[in-house]
Parts: C-alpha cells; structure tokens; sequence
C-alpha cells in the first residue's frame, strides 16, 4: 500500500515538476528564436509539445491541409477549467446574441503569417503562446486564447527555404545582398499565387475554405491579422485610417483605441516607434481585419517592418539595423498587449458583441436577385459558407433600387427570386456584401472600392427598403429533365449560359467526346437556342463505343439539361450541317511565367484553369521561352505586367500569332501591345482636360496651385480604385456568347483603350460613370467609348484583349466566361 502510495506522489510529482519545466521555443528548437527561421513543420512540432506537456491548457486540433499537402492547425489555449468546459464557452458565446448573456469569456483570435514571407509571424505566434501559458496564466481566467500560427504554410516555406538556401553566413545586413530579393515566385501568396488576406469573403482558396469553418464556430471578439511592411517603416497598430465602413459601429472604434493605447504603453516604454490611423482601412470585405468586424468582432491588423527583404537582419535608409529579433519583440509585445486588454475588457467585449448582433436598422432590409440558375446556385453556395440566410420569394411586387438601371422601379417577382435580408444574425455582412453604392468617407483607399454581389455574379437585383417575405425552400423543380440515351437521337443541345456549362464541356472534351457550337440562334422543338449552344452529335462520335455512356455520366455529374434533337433540321436558323455550327477544338494552351509578369495574375489564370474550368493548361517559364516550339500550343496567355516585355520574347510571339496562334492578353498588358504600332490597339491619353488646355494654349500659370501637401488628393483625379462600370455587349461576338446585353465590370485602374475595327465584344458607350465605387473625373472621362474585351486579327491569328481582369482575384464570377469563350469559340 506505501509503495503503491509512494509511486503515485513520486508519478504527481514528476508530472508537476514536468508541467513547471515547460521548454521555451528556443528550447525546443535547440536554437535561439531569431536566429533562424523555422520551417513550418518544426512550428507544428511545438504547438504539439506545447498540447502534450500541458493539456490542461492546450489543445492543438488540424483544421485542413494546403494545396502542397501541409498542415493547417489551431491551437486552443487557456486556463484548466475553461479547457474542460471549451465547448460549452463555445456555444454561450454564440447563444449570447439570441438570449441573456450567460458568456462572461473574452474570445481571443491572433492570426499569423497570412503572408508567407512575412516569416517573423510565426516565430512571434510560439514565444507568445508560451509565455502566455508560464507568465500570463491570469489573463487566460477568462479569455479563450485562439492562435493560428501559420495561415499561408506553403507561401511560408517557399519563403524560408529559399532564404536558407541563399543567405549569407553569417547573414549580411547589406540590402544589397541577395538574401534581400526574393525571386519573382515570392512567398508571399500561397500555392496558387492568391493572397490570402484578400480572400476572406470570397473563399476562392482551399486554405480560407477550411480556415472559415472554423471562424463561424467561433466567431470571437477579438480578430487580430499579423503582417509585415517595409523594412523603413515603423511599426503600425490600430486604431485603422479612413475611410472606415459606415457599418463600423463607434464601439468598434472606440475599441481599437483602447488596445492602441495599450500597446502604445510599452512601444513607449522600450523607445520603439510606431505609427496608428495611416494607410490601413477598414473598407474592403476581404480581409483578416474587415472580414471579422463585420462579424461583430474587433478586426485589426498589426505591421512589422521587414518583410521579405528583411531576411535574419538588415540595414534601413536610417542606418539602423533590423532584426528578426527586434521583430519578434514587437509582434510578441502587441499580441500580448492585445490579450491583456481583452481581459480587462471581457464583460463590455460581451456586452457589444450582443448588440452588434441585434436587429440592424440599415436602409435596405432586403436584396431581391434573379437570374441564370446556376448563378443563383453559385451565389447560394458562397451564402452557406458564410452562414448567411437566404429565401425564395412569394409572387410578388416589391419596389426599390434596381442594380442594373441604377434608378428605382418597380418588379414583378417569381418563385425562382433569391431573397437575403439584413434582419438575420449576420445581417451586417449582408448590408456590406450587397450594398449597391459603397459610402466613401474618404477616396485614398487601401484596395477597391466596390464588390457588390450582384454585379459580380451577373445577376439582377432590387435593393428594397421593405422586408420581403420568403420561404426555406424553393419550390421549383431541381430534377433533371427526362430524356432518353439511345442510337437513334441525331443529337443533343446544351445551353451555354454559365461556367457549370463550361466545366461540362471541358469534361467532354477531356473524355474524347467531339462537341460543336453555333455561331446563330436556331430554334428545336419550340425552344430557343443562343449562339454559343453545344451541339453533341451521334455522327461526330460514331468511333467512340462509349459515347452514350459518357455523355449520360458527364450529364448528371454536372447537372446539365439537355435537349434531344431527333433530326439535324431545324424549325427556324441554321442546320446542324451549316458552316454556322462550327467544331469546338481540344486547344493546348499554355500561360508564361517569370518578370515581368504579375505572380499573382499568373496565379489568377493557372487557378481557374486547375481548379475552376478542370482544363490542362502549361506554364512556360521566361527564361526558357525562346527555345520553346510555339507552334504546339493554340493559344498563350499573357498575365498583367507592371513592365516592359522584352523584344525578342514579343517578336517570335508576333510570328506565332501570324501563323494562326491565338494570344490572350489581360489588364495591364494590353498596354504592351499598344506601344507596338504593328497591333493598331491605341491607348487614350491621361486627361483629356489637359490637352483641350494645350489646344487652346491656355498657360499653366491659370491653373490652380496645388499645395505640396496636396498633390495626393489631386492625383485622384486621374485615378479608379475598383470601381463598377456597366458595359455594352455585342452578343454576335464568340467571346460574348452566353451574356446578356449588359455587363458590369469591374474597372482596377484608368487604363482605357479606343474602339478595335470590329472586334469589340464589351465596351463601354458615352455612358460611362461608375456604378459604385470611386473614379476620378479625369479618369472617368476617359472611359467614354472604349473597349473592355475585345479581338483582332493579326495575320492569320487572333489577339484577344481583356482590359479588366475577369479573373481578379477569382471573385468576379461574371467575368469568367469570357476566358472560356477564349478558349473553346474563338478560331474554331
């Protein structure tokens, strides 16, 4: 029995002992915070310590994997008793909207490394996590502590091993080694080159699908997003620069000077500068600051200096040296100082979180959209991975703002019309996700001005002032139309109207199924088929034994309706025989990579390709361009560029497009090929204010002084910050097939192009102010009849011209059939 006893206090003992020697991150590492940089898996390898030499305090849980197979993780901490009872704490805290608050915990989010070659973040995340669980344990009373330590795992290690492989030993502060320059392929974005911190909202990345999920479940008070700027910038906290959304309350403001005012204590204390209410906004949705605040929390994001360039040290312009060190500290101070605050604050964190949530008395109580089908559906998949609520419509009459006139009238609705009001528990994101016109209280802005839903999905909608009733469910008819699949139909038509059509296709085509299209409406069993329909033939496939059988799989995969036609004869247009039923062709093709292309918008294009469209697609490196064969790839893609494509590069692709190649150019790159007179594309000037001035040989001395302070508010003037401007489509044109008369684009600068001869598919009249969204008058001015998307021949090629990137960001859905078209109606 005493030995029995004895082995029990000695086994208490041990583990006492153990639980009072937890190892530092240093200590673990077996080498001193700042001295490296730890690669991901070693990250994880300690969050797992931490969990399994202090379970009482911490649970570490895998909430997903990256595209390159890593491990995305949080990790919960804080004190023994709210451990045990997480999950109760979890669910007050959600309840505490709905009935009195029974939560009386402070949720705490800090989230690292969003950028991945903003490396300090997650050395910072490690050293915070321990001291918070050895020094800190009081705060931890009544606060749940939520660490994400690494957002963006791949970007991360692309960062770090690239780092490794090419620092200095010991490493060189001079910013002019190459441990300071990153190649083109940065690690800042993830695997597909998305920045994640601006795919919050939109979800078009795996990592922010999985990372979501999660969010909803918690839905905490606090939300802190950890980043790095330049190497001369001192550190920033909030509280966030104007503009700041109208739908920020003032607690939410009044709290972020609060944790400012804290951190600004220790800043003070150890003589570190920063700065507050400069460049950082709180306007655009996506974000890991704006994101959560329209969730009810207190969203802010923290800048370090150093970044990429900084490596384990370097040399500012002041002639101070940084460290990675130095960045720990100060990203370890703020995220200790944030936690501190909202323990002293968990009662009013409660308090206004419940507010928050509480009924909305915001303009419009309802968004009424109808459209394409599978827009709606797509739209209503984005709705459920935001926990939004959404109906269906009564028939009814409601009046309010119609989107697509930009005036109010009056519509009829029908059972098929999507319903979302802002009266739900996330009515906040509703409002801001689908407000018509976004309220600038100032026009310097970090990012785009404007994202409205509707636009972006193509759909068209009424913003009404009056709560609109709906039902859960709706009432139309989802199952597929009954046909048969035999050898004696002649053929089967397919509507090209949205990207599903587009995946169907391409799903064909991958399984040696032979497709056609036409380039004319023809009408088939009383029904009306648009230019661009597929028409799959029983005569094309005849070789293929499985043909039947595919087409019957493919069908139901993608949930296509599909039309029977018994004969090639048609009621009324042109018959399947016709040289206006054209044969769609398996195109290779290929998108070049390296500078000075856009990382990002090459990453735009390989996503959609991989992982929206499911089409092969190539990627050719510049460095090994001019040894490549063209003339095995039908059509290139050329992403947005800042800079100067270089001759020779542009030269063999001017004699590829020659001889029958198809060259896709997007943003930025279209003033590429302006500047080279061969391709009579001509890019109107700056300001046409200004050369009326010179016209008239009106003297600078009559035109107002701008203060030198000023200069940056008078060049808004020539200046367009994401904003929506509706366009004109031709629908006769290949690249406009399955679109409707208009089309509203999203404009990301002032570029602005004449008319091409015959080729322009969307363009943009003497209409031409903005939907929503900020431009500047001279900008704006430039905008009046200019193309948006467009073709013309060269030789015996194509070139086609996308002036706003449709892919931006993978957001626009609207805009990605035009790439599609690109692909498989072009040149056919």
């Amino acid at each position: 029995m005493k030995s029995t006893l004895l082995i029990t206090l000695t086994f208490l003992s041990s583990l006492l002992t153990f639980s009072q020697n937890i190892k530092s991150p240093s200590e673990f590492l077996e080498y001193d915070l700042g001295k490296r940089f730890s690669r991901h898996h070693q990250v994880v390898e300690y969050y797992e310590y931490l969990a399994e030499a202090t379970p009482e305090q911490v649970k570490m849980i895998e909430y997903g994997q990256t595209y390159e197979g890593r491990s995305l993780i949080l990790v919960y901490i804080s004190s023994e008793d709210n451990m045990i009872n997480l999950e109760t704490i979890r669910n007050a805290h959600l309840n505490s909207t709905k009935k009195d608050n029974s939560n009386d915990k402070a949720i705490v989010w800090l989230s690292y490394n969003v950028h991945g070659n903003e490396a300090v973040s997650s050395e910072a995340s490690m050293l915070t996590a321990y001291e918070l669980i050895t020094k800190k344990k009081e705060w931890l009373e009544n606060t749940i502590v939520i660490i994400d330590p690494c957002i963006n795992p791949d970007g991360r290690d692309r960062y770090v091993n690239w780092y490794n492989q090419f620092k200095n030993t010991p490493f060189n502060v001079d910013p002019n080694s190459k441990e300071h320059h990153e190649p083109w392929l940065s690690g800042r974005p993830n695997h597909y080159m998305f920045d994640l911190n601006r795919d919050w909202a939109w979800i078009t990345q795996k990592e922010s699908q999985q990372r979501l999920k999660v969010f909803n479940k918690w839905l905490p008070h606090i939300h802190v997003d950890f980043h790095e700027q330049g190497v001369d910038a001192p550190y920033y906290f909030a509280p966030a620069a104007e503009p700041l959304h109208e739908a920020i309350t003032d607690w939410q403001i009044e709290f972020q000077t609060t944790i400012g005012e804290n951190h600004a204590k220790y800043f003070d204390a150890n003589g570190w500068f920063y700065f507050t209410k400069e460049i950082f906004d709180l306007l655009y949705p996506s974000y890991g600051d704006t994101y959560p605040t329209y969730n009810g929390a207190i969203g802010m994001t923290y800048e370090q200096g150093g970044s990429g360039r900084a490596g384990l040290g370097v040399i500012n312009r002041n002639g101070d040296t940084l460290t990675l060190k130095d960045r720990i500290a100060h990203h370890h101070t703020t995220g200790l100082s944030t936690i501190e605050v909202s323990s002293l604050n968990a009662d009013k964190l409660n308090n206004e979180f419940k507010k928050f949530h509480a009924k909305q008395d915001f303009k419009f109580k309802s968004y009424i959209l109808s459209g394409n089908k599978d827009k709606i559906q797509l739209l209503t998949e984005l709705l459920d991975a935001h926990e939004i609520e959404y109906g269906y419509t009564p028939v009814t009459t409601v009046r309010g703002y119609d989107y697509n006139s930009g005036n109010n009238n009056t519509y009829k609705t029908s059972e098929d019309d999507l319903v979302i009001s802002t009266d739900q528990f996330k009515g906040t994101l509703v409002k801001v996700l689908f407000e018509p016109k976004t309220k600038l209280s100032d026009s310097l802005t970090y990012d785009i001005t404007a994202w409205s839903l509707p636009y972006a999905y193509g759909l068209n909608a009424i913003a009404s002032e009056q709560k609109i009733t709906s039902t859960a469910q709706n009432k139309t008819n989802d199952v597929l139309n009954n046909i048969d699949f035999n050898e004696n139909e002649y053929a089967y038509i397919c509507r090209w109207e949205s990207m599903k059509d587009a995946r169907f296709l391409s799903d064909l085509l991958k399984n040696k199924i032979r497709v056609r299209f036409t380039t004319e409406p023809f009408e088939v069993n009383n029904t009306t088929f648009k230019r661009g329909s597929l028409i799959i033939t029983k005569a094309d496939n005849k070789s293929n034994p499985e043909f039947l059988t595919i087409l019957k799989e493919t069908r139901f995969k993608h949930s296509r309706e599909l039309t029977v036609a018994p004969t090639g004869l048609v009621d009324t247009g042109k018959d399947f025989g016709s040289s206006a039923v054209k044969m769609i062709h398996n195109n290779k093709v290929a998108v070049l990579t390296g500078k000075p292309f856009s990382s990002l918008s090459f990453g735009e294009i390989w996503h959609y390709f991989e992982q929206q469209l499911h089409y092969p697609i190539t990627v050719l490196e510049q460095s090994y361009f001019n040894y490549i064969d063209l003339y095995q790839y039908d059509i290139i893609i050329l992403p947005e560029t800042a800079g100067v494509i270089e001759k020779q590069t542009m030269d063999r692709i001017k004699n590829w497009v020659k001889n029958g190649g198809k060259l896709v150019t997007i943003g930025r790159t279209v003033n590429s090929l302006a500047k080279d007179k061969d391709f009579s594309i001509t890019q109107k000037k700056d300001s046409a204010e200004n050369d009326e001035d010179a016209e008239n040989g009106k003297d600078n001395s009559e035109m107002n002084i701008i203060p030198y302070s000023g200069n940056e508010r008078n060049y808004i003037k020539e200046m367009i910050t994401g904003a929506i401007f509706k366009a004109k489509v031709d629908k006769t044109h290949p690249l406009s097939y399955g679109f409707n008369n208009d089309y509203f684009t999203l404009k990301l600068n002032s570029d602005a192009y004449d008319y091409l001869e015959g080729g322009n598919a969307v363009y943009i009249d003497h209409e031409n102010k903005p939907f929503n969204g900020f431009a500047g008058s001279d900008a704006t001015d430039k905008q009046k009849r200019s193309v948006i998307v467009g073709s013309q021949k060269y030789g015996k090629g194509n070139i086609i011209i996308m002036v706003d990137n449709p892919l931006f960001r993978g957001f626009w859905e609207n805009g990605k059939l035009f790439m599609a078209n690109t692909l498989f109606f072009m040149g056919s």
